[in-house]
């Protein structure tokens, strides 16, 4: 049948490849989850500067390439939906990274400190190899800022990317969220995502299309994130909305994409202020 949400797709896909991995007694780094190549090689060759052993992905570039896996293995999820996943690899033996994730400048810096702890790299070692992507990182997002701090942000719940989502529209964007949506909320793998977020933040969890979007209603948000199916009927109401499949698409993770991923939000907010002129 149909999964709830579409990026469950991508983890029952990657929980059946985990029993076909080798088994590797060798200390590495398994970064797991989809992103685009040019980021995904972003962060190897950033990890492999730090001198982090055997860095590795799953999915790997060719099937052929598995990588190994085994009580040494230390794991860093790359997308926040990857439950079945993440307990697959620790019932090899893995060792879970407990880290944001790398949405916006912040996550991405959390992110890559959380993988150089778990070897044993202090922050302040690693800080001079961040520096320069961080100041460029911040540089791209601030174009966006003043279009998006202060607007009121509802995301309902499609892909499980809600969470960290809204902790980089808060934090780095400055907008104020008045309810954060998301189809499962797995504690363990947003433990990291959650404690940033504001201790008032409402967060609700299921699919109940009705009374969420009677809450949207009364909320009056100045941008709704949604699926495809909600976007023009909220439209239509004079809601501005983004498209919950774009962000899954999209190469959104890293420094060099935090701009980028501002940008998508500020996007529809313009786009409905032009059409108000």
């Amino acid at each position: 049948g149909i999964e709830t949400t579409f990026t469950q797709g991508e983890d029952n896909a990657l929980a059946a490849m985990v029993p076909l991995l080798p088994r590797s007694e060798a200390e590495s780094l398994l970064l797991v989850g989809t992103m685009a190549d040019q980021v995904e090689d972003q962060f190897c060759r950033l990890f492999a500067q730090l001198g982090l052993p055997g860095v590795h992905t799953l999915p790997p570039r060719r099937s052929t390439d598995l990588p190994p896996v085994g009580p040494n293995t230390r794991i860093l999820l790359c997308q926040p939906y990857l439950s079945a996943t993440a307990r697959a690899l620790q019932a090899q033996g893995a060792q879970l990274i407990a880290a944001p994730y790398p949405l916006g400048v912040e996550g991405t810096t959390a992110w890559i400190q959380a993988a150089a702890g778990a070897f044993g790299l202090a922050a302040s070692a690693v800080q001079p190899h961040l520096e320069a992507a961080r100041q460029r990182g911040r540089k791209a997002v601030a174009r966006y800022r003043e279009q998006l701090a202060g607007k009121r942000l509802f995301l309902l719940p499609d892909s499980q990317l809600e969470i960290p989502l809204a902790r980089f529209l808060h934090q780095e964007c400055g907008m104020v969220l008045q309810e954060v949506g998301t189809p499962y909320l797995d504690r363990l793998l947003m433990a990291a995502e959650l404690e940033q977020l504001p201790a008032a933040t409402t967060i609700s969890e299921g699919q109940h299309v009705d009374r969420q979007l009677e809450r949207v209603r009364a909320a009056r948000p100045d941008l709704v994130v949604c699926g495809l199916g909600l976007a023009n009927p909220l439209e239509a109401e004079g809601m501005a909305t983004k498209w919950s499949i774009e962000l899954v698409f999209s190469p959104i993770q890293g420094y060099e994409q935090a701009g980028d991923l501002a940008e998508l939000f500020a996007r529809p907010l313009t786009r409905r202020q032009r059409l108000h002129l």
